[in-house]
């Protein structure tokens, strides 16, 4: 088990040149490789520098990076610009795409005995591990795993064995995984490394993937008010690489504020944001710094539906963001909603649970549709007018005469009051 490059800090500034070549370093270390498998992020985690890492190994090992299998999880699958976008240089016919309710195999299963333990007795079932075909039966001696480490609602912090497990997981793994994180309390996990979906991840991990060759790259990238920058690179095959980016991005993507936000306003970019599956983020990383009776104002150019997936989607619309408890009871009289418990996890994570108010602005979707599911409505253009993005920076702006907390992209961050978040 081994480290094979550790670089970065808070105040790094690595080029891509400097990515590249510390991937290379570290795939010298492991050796001539024959079948490789590269599971990067999708688009939707497309700052993660995730792309720049894939046109690398396939610069480094040519023909022999048989396959790019991009973890999608639940989310729709990339659009030949966004591929191409995101992935410069390497070729189309490698990409495979991941369907999360057809392409899973399983291996078999954690025991209802430790989900008990890891909910604190609110659960009591099964969590089957699946992943994608590909994983398990291609004849692969090398499986490259690139992500960004991130603070994350549904595992405290993104990526690592994730990435496989869920980001190429099946229906049942993926529903349980997160239905789990929510029981648990989203804001008793999120920018946490050692939470319990963490461990039902290593656990899972280390029993039913330690056959296969997985090396992991895991980035951290912060927000700047210029743009992003990548902040460390960790690649090894052990969870000591995650565990130091996590510690770093701890140190770079998350925010302790010393008073609450009374108004935040935040952009989700029209290319990554087309769902509130995944703007939802809005919500997620900003809801531990919001006051009591705050505003949250969500400019959401590029929303067009509410679930990546129809059924999801479908019950989005008719449950709505009503809060735990309408959740929990309608998760018990409702047997479709139960059988797709990531959606009622969704429902759950996305709720203020009435402390504060969610107005989404919204690029296509109604004002109806938007009011159907819990969320107060606002015109896209007469907001945009207001807060302008381009004129706005991250932190505190004054509009108006009136104090707003700005957020240009939620996914590159985490921001908490220090009343609401204890280490």
């Amino acid at each position: 088990m081994s480290l094979f490059l550790n670089v970065g800090g808070e105040k790094a500034r690595l080029s891509a040149a400097e990515l590249e070549q510390g991937l290379f370093r570290a795939l010298e270390a492991l050796g001539p490789r024959n079948r490789v498998l590269v599971i990067p992020p999708d688009f939707t985690r497309y700052y993660s520098r995730g792309g720049e890492l894939t046109r690398a190994a396939y610069q480094y090992y040519g023909t022999a990076l048989r396959a790019v299998l991009p973890a999608v999880g639940t989310h729709a699958r990339m659009s030949a610009e966004q591929r191409e976008k995101m992935f410069p240089d390497v070729p189309g016919e490698l990409f495979c795409h991941h369907d999360w309710r057809k392409d899973a195999v399983r291996l078999g299963e954690v025991p209802s005995s430790y989900i008990c333990e890891l909910s604190e007795g609110k659960l009591d079932y099964d969590w089957p591990v699946e992943v994608n075909r590909r994983v398990t039966e291609g004849d692969f001696d090398l499986i490259l795993s690139i992500g960004q480490v991130v603070p994350h609602e549904v595992i405290g912090m993104a990526n690592y064995n994730k990435n496989i497990l869920v980001g190429t997981g099946g229906p049942e793994n993926i529903h349980r995984s997160h239905y789990l994180g929510a029981v648990y309390g989203m804001e008793r996990i999120m920018g946490r490394a050692d939470t319990p979906v963490r461990r039902l991840m290593n656990h899972a991990a280390g029993k039913f993937l330690q056959a296969r060759p997985i090396v992991y790259a895991l980035t951290v990238v912060a927000a700047e008010e210029d743009g992003t920058v990548a902040r460390g690179l960790f690649i090894g095959d052990d969870i000591e690489c995650f565990e130091k980016a996590a510690e770093l991005s701890l140190r770079v993507n998350f925010e302790i504020l010393d008073a609450p936000i009374r108004k935040a306003v935040v952009y989700l970019d029209d290319e990554e944001f087309r769902s509130t599956w995944l703007g939802n983020k809005a919500i997620y990383r900003t809801r531990m710094a919001l006051a009591d009776g705050a505003e949250l104002i969500i400019l959401a150019p590029g929303i067009k539906e509410f679930g990546e997936d129809p059924t999801i989607d479908r019950l989005i619309r008719k449950f709505g963001y009503r809060g735990t408890p309408a959740t929990l009871q309608a998760v018990k009289e409702n047997p479709e909603l139960a059988a797709n418990l990531s959606a009622a996890a969704h429902l759950i994570h996305g709720s203020s649970e009435g402390r504060f108010t969610i107005r989404y602005c919204p690029g296509g979707l109604t004002r109806e549709e938007i009011t159907a599911v819990g969320f107060q409505y606002a015109d896209l253009n007469a907001m945009l007018a207001k807060y302008n993005p381009a004129k706005l920076i991250l932190g505190y702006n004054t509009v108006d005469g009136e104090d707003i907390f700005f957020v240009p992209n939620p996914g590159l961050g985490l921001w908490a009051h220090r009343d609401r978040f204890r280490a």
